[in-house]
């Protein structure tokens, strides 16, 4: 009997999933989820991001039983899991989405091909986003794009399902990381399809006012990163959904067309930026500019790292802003730049330990957004503006009230309004009236901010100026940055050294999957 494997990574759906619909073509399948131990003891794994994918793995058993069928989940490694199963009932063919992806998923992707080439299983692979293996020229990327997204999505006419072969599935204790976020968002289709037509009836009208403040953030962004991240919806029917809706609305909706206008251009960027980590995959480890090497690595400072991680940097901002992460496994994305900002300038930190703390913090990690958007805003690009966010201008600016900071950190209550963003400066007076002592009940802060941001700045724009440092640059342009500035309204802009890089200007505060 021959039949094909679908073999489910981060497309946790039937709906538009190409794999899928190309091998319901050819004939019987099986569809397989493959629960991979060793995966999940890379430092970028945690269980909340497992308890998202069991919840989504789920409702997509239950969909494809209303196919007839079921999904398959296997314990083991890739290679090991389809060479049992093909010692029980050989097929001739796996069929799977690409995945861009950390090293360990690049490196078993590899090992799968070579694996189905040695036992003459054919090897087939789809796009799922707008990124293109294998790019020549980052110039031909964005028609390519464009072309992908408005292309109809897949549909599934008829779906045969092959029977299990007895025997062929083990069970195996996973070494996970124990982080799990009690608020978290949960997984599976339905909920996302839900947030989804939520967000474009009604929460996008909230889009461009809200996004940027915590207090706003989490009711005016779509909400939809960890289900796009994870492949519950796919790219192309949110893109498509989205234009639809726009062209849809009344007259009269101006504030929500410009909303969801504003949402397209952000689903741009999640393609554009896991292009470069599928371009480049040593951005994952290292440097994209190499010029940068030696800037920060020399200097790692534990004590800045724990007091970042535990929430005691002493900035009320910063701390609120690593409770709510801790509670949520969520955060929005000016609040995600500013909490990399800070460990990049006043505390000093590479970007690579804070970025493997970060992914397992975050639910919606997605490795190709992640690792460039870490690099960008840590200044080791060489081709983006510095960005630099204070805390405390950060805390006035989006939470002048302190709403957000009394609600993550409750001992921040019994601090009076004049000096909750600065408690360190309470008279000791003060302190004995409101019952807070700084050094005992809330941190003194780790450096002094203003020099630490001075020297930090200095340093960094002192390499900039170094001529083999420049002279790096033109390269990285070519290679990662944007040629159309989707953040603008005229589109492509040009300047005496070729075509502006302006999404890569204008999106170093878009940090992470915060649509």
């Amino acid at each position: 009997m021959s039949y094909s494997i679908v073999w489910f990574k981060r497309d946790l759906r039937c709906h538009d999933h190409a794999a899928l619909a190309a091998a319901s073509r050819r004939g019987l399948v099986l569809c397989l989820y493959v629960v991979e131990p060793r995966l999940w003891t890379q430092p970028d794994a945690a269980a909340q991001h497992y308890a998202f994918i069991a919840e989504s793995l789920v409702e997509l058993d239950k969909a494809l039983r209303k196919m007839g069928g079921q999904l398959h989940v296997a314990t083991g490694e890739v290679v090991d899991v389809l060479a049992r199963l093909h010692h029980f009932a050989p097929f001739d063919a796996v069929y799977a989405h690409e995945e861009t992806g950390n090293d360990h998923t690049f490196k078993r992707d590899l090992a799968v091909g070579r694996w189905c080439k040695r036992n003459g299983v054919g090897w087939h692979e789809f796009a799922q986003f707008g990124v293109v293996r294998r790019l020549r020229h980052r110039g031909q990327w964005q028609a390519w794009r464009d072309a992908f997204m408005a292309a109809p999505q897949e549909t599934i006419e008829t779906l045969q399902f092959a029977p299990v072969p007895n025997g062929a599935f083990e069970e195996r204790t996973l070494g996970l990381n124990p982080y799990l976020p009690p608020q978290r968002q949960r997984g599976g289709r339905p909920r996302g399809l839900a947030i989804l037509r939520q967000f474009l009836d009604e929460r996008s009208a909230w889009y461009r006012g809200g996004i940027s403040s915590p207090l706003s953030a989490t009711t005016a962004c779509s909400r939809l990163s960890a289900h796009l991240a994870y492949g519950t919806l796919s790219l192309r029917e949110v893109v498509q959904a989205t234009q639809t809706r726009i062209h849809t609305l009344p007259p009269t909706a101006q504030r929500q067309r410009k909303g969801l206008e504003a949402f397209s251009s952000r689903l741009a960027w999640h393609c554009h930026f896991i292009q470069k980590l599928e371009s480049e995959p040593g951005i994952e480890y290292q440097n994209m500019h190499r010029g940068y090497d030696g800037l920060r690595e020399p200097e790692w400072n534990p004590h800045h790292f724990e007091a970042l991680t535990q929430g005691r940097t002493g900035w009320p901002m910063v701390d609120a802003c690593v409770a709510m992460l801790r509670e949520t496994g969520w955060l929005n994305f000016r609040m995600r730049a500013m909490l990399v900002s800070v460990a990049a300038y006043p505390l000093w930190l590479h970007w690579r330990d804070v970025g493997l703390w970060l992914a397992r913090q975050f639910l919606d990690y997605e490795p190709g957004i992640h690792w460039s958007q870490m690099q960008m805003q840590s200044g080791t690009t060489g081709i983006n503006t510095t960005r630099v966010y204070n805390p405390i201008k950060q805390a006035l600016d989006h939470d002048p009230d302190g709403r957000f900071v009394r609600r993550w950190l409750p001992v921040m209550r019994r601090v009076p309004d004049a000096w909750l963003f600065e408690p360190w400066r309470m008279p000791n007076s003060v302190q004995a009236q409101c019952g807070v002592t700084v050094g005992v009940d809330i941190p003194f802060p780790v450096v002094d901010l203003e020099t630490a941001i001075r020297t930090a700045k200095a340093r960094v724009h002192a390499l900039r100026k170094q001529a083999d440092v420049r002279g790096a640059k033109a390269a990285i342009v070519e290679k990662h940055a944007s040629r159309r500035g989707w953040g603008t309204k005229t589109g492509t802009s040009m300047t005496s050294g070729g075509p502006r890089n302006d999404m890569d200007q204008t999106v170093t505060d878009q940090l992470m999957l915060d649509f």
